[in-house]
């Protein structure tokens, strides 16, 4: 198993990079302080299975979309607290599993031979919970309203926002101006009524088709006569 550490604490780093040395079924190819560094490692191709420590603090939506860039990659939270909330959070920014905080490193090691043979490991409360919060999402995604009033380039401009492009890089790929684009991304904020792009990336990606609906209705709207 490739790993690679996401750490800012060095001694941390550095006491786990030792550890592993003594556990042949496990490499250390990378130990990095951020998700930038993350990225430039990823970029050697490597890596299998991504240990980021969340006791710091992490940006959840920066996670999501490496991990929607690097589907093949087994991300796993090192030190998380073992709350429903927090679990729930972590699964969907794209984490295949999590090692609390009062884990040894024999748990551990553990954890991720489940995580790199799809299982995870969790208490019953937690998976009870995870149940739970997929029923609740579930019923959630279904009240979601599929005609938002988004025009025809307003749905393309939400598509590519959820596949985590930029305005540069949607202008270029639907042949607008930078300032046009960036027209789209305010209106589409404003007619999903979400304050951050990040929330609008999370979702089209909960609910694509909320990004598919538009063409209906400009459809109608051409029936309608406007």
């Amino acid at each position: 198993m490739r790993i690679a550490v996401v750490t800012p604490i060095r001694l941390f780093s550095e006491g786990l990079t030792s550890s592993f040395q003594n556990h042949a079924e496990f490499a250390v190819e990378a130990a990095v302080s951020d998700l930038a560094g993350l990225r430039a490692a990823l970029e050697t191709g490597r890596v299998n299975v991504i240990l980021i420590d969340v006791t710091q603090g992490i940006d959840l939506d920066e996670v999501r979309v490496i991990a929607s860039e690097h589907a093949d990659i087994a991300l796993v939270a090192l030190g998380l607290n073992e709350d429903r909330r927090d679990v729930v959070r972590c699964g969907r920014a794209g984490f295949s599993g999590y090692i609390s905080r009062n884990a040894s490193f024999d748990e551990l090691c553990r954890a991720l031979s489940d995580v790199a043979s799809g299982r995870l490991a969790c208490s019953a409360e937690i998976s009870g919970g995870l149940l739970r919060a997929l029923f609740c999402m579930e019923r959630q995604t279904d009240t979601i309203d599929a005609d938002q009033g988004l025009t025809r380039r307003e749905s393309e401009v939400l598509k590519l926002i959820g596949q985590g492009m930029s305005n540069k890089e949607i202008a270029r790929d639907l042949n607008l101006s930078l300032a046009t684009v960036k027209h789209h991304v305010h209106h589409v904020l404003q007619k999903l009524g979400l304050p951050r792009r990040a929330q609008a990336m999370r979702r089209v990606r909960e609910a694509p088709w909320i990004a598919s609906s538009a063409p209906a209705l400009d459809r109608r709207r051409e029936l309608d006569g406007h």
